[in-house]
């Protein structure tokens, strides 16, 4: 199959709700631009759409919950750490300890959940 060179142009003028109606169309295709996409439309070629794996998209969005919550916890403790270096050794130091320890184990659980969510997908995708 010959591959001819696309030398003339079609100029269409859309208003704005028109061209995101096309784009979002486009988006949910395999074709991977919208010129290909608009002359598959034109000439009535079939076009394969892309497909999703749900999943997948509920195994990400967990972990960029869980991601959240890991990035507030690192946070939490990079502040109790800045803590410790202004003070008091005695008295503000064994509250500083018992903070961390608490937080040490937010963040333990945390990354055992994040390791239990894994192996859960991982095995579903196994199967």
């Amino acid at each position: 199959m010959e591959v001819q060179t696309k030398t003339r142009w079609l100029h269409v003028r859309l208003s704005a709700a028109e061209y995101q109606l096309l784009h979002d169309n486009f988006k949910k295709t395999t074709c991977r631009k919208l010129s290909e996409y608009a002359r598959n439309i034109l000439f009535q070629r079939p076009m394969i759409k892309a497909y999703r794996d749900r999943s997948l998209d509920d195994f990400m969005g967990e972990m960029m919950r869980l991601r959240t919550e890991l990035n507030h916890l690192g946070n939490n403790f990079n502040q109790a750490v800045k803590k410790l270096h202004t003070a008091n050794v005695d008295a503000d130091y064994r509250n500083w300890l018992r903070t961390f320890e608490i937080e040490k184990h937010t963040l333990n659980n945390k990354i055992e959940q994040i390791n239990g969510n894994i192996q859960k997908f991982a095995e579903r995708w196994l199967q």
